[in-house]
């Protein structure tokens, strides 16, 4: 039975894709940032197994997990929390640069290089959910695509050092997706919101597990995902 390890799976891509490795049977851990919101998810996904860490911090995320029993095994650690908050760069304070880059670069990395272990015993796959800010900086997304630029500098630098050890790393860019962050992105907009317009997040949960799915003959490095007509 594959073991999987998520993040952000409160919501949008990350709920879709934990119900649907549930579904089939996986064995799904979830990272929740507080003992409050582990026991919430595990009331939604009573098959899960949980672990506490706050992503916002990732300084401590050594000590938490230290102290915590993990898997064994991680045939795939998927990142997909996130957050944002627009503004141009000249009205950006730093605390918003800091907790930015926090959650969506730092973590990651920290998290990844805490479990490597366990992806390498399993040959694991590595999933980062980036965002086509991560290819495209547009005005007042400054600070939000910063993290995704470097997210993906990440990725391909995991990708190169750990393909010998037989891990596989994946970065999938949606565009915009149906979930909270979408809708809290249209308030800062000042734009209507209407979800029938985007990707919804079961869509996004299938490419990647399309992704995890492949053959190990082969790898899908980047995967986008747009809208469709």
């Amino acid at each position: 039975m594959p073991t999987h390890l998520l993040t952000g799976a409160g919501s949008g891509i990350g709920a879709a894709l934990a119900q649907r490795l549930i579904e089939r049977g996986d064995e799904v851990w979830l990272l929740a940032r507080d003992a409050a919101r582990a026991a919430q998810l595990r009331r939604l996904h009573p098959a899960v197994q949980t672990l506490v860490g706050d992503l916002a911090n990732p300084a401590k995320l050594s000590w938490a997990l230290g102290h915590q029993t993990l898997p064994l095994r991680l045939d795939s650690l998927l990142h997909v929390a996130g957050v944002v908050e627009l503004g141009p760069v000249a009205d950006t304070p730093v605390k918003v640069w800091q907790d930015t880059l926090a959650a969506n670069l730092v973590a990651p990395a920290e998290l990844t290089r805490l479990l490597m272990p366990q992806l390498r015993q399993a040959r694991g796959h590595v999933v980062f959910v980036n965002s086509g800010a991560g290819l495209a900086a547009h005005a007042e997304w400054g600070s939000y695509a910063a993290s995704k630029f470097g997210l993906r500098a990440l990725a391909d630098a995991l990708r190169a050092e750990e393909q010998p050890n037989g891990i596989r790393v994946t970065t999938v860019y949606p565009g915009r997706t149906a979930t909270p962050m979408q809708q809290k992105v249209h308030q800062q907009e000042g734009k209507e919101y209407d979800p029938s317009r985007w990707i919804a997040p079961e869509s996004v949960a299938t490419a990647i597990l399309t992704a995890l799915d492949l053959p190990r003959d082969a790898t899908l490095t980047d995967l986008t995902v747009r809208p469709g007509l």
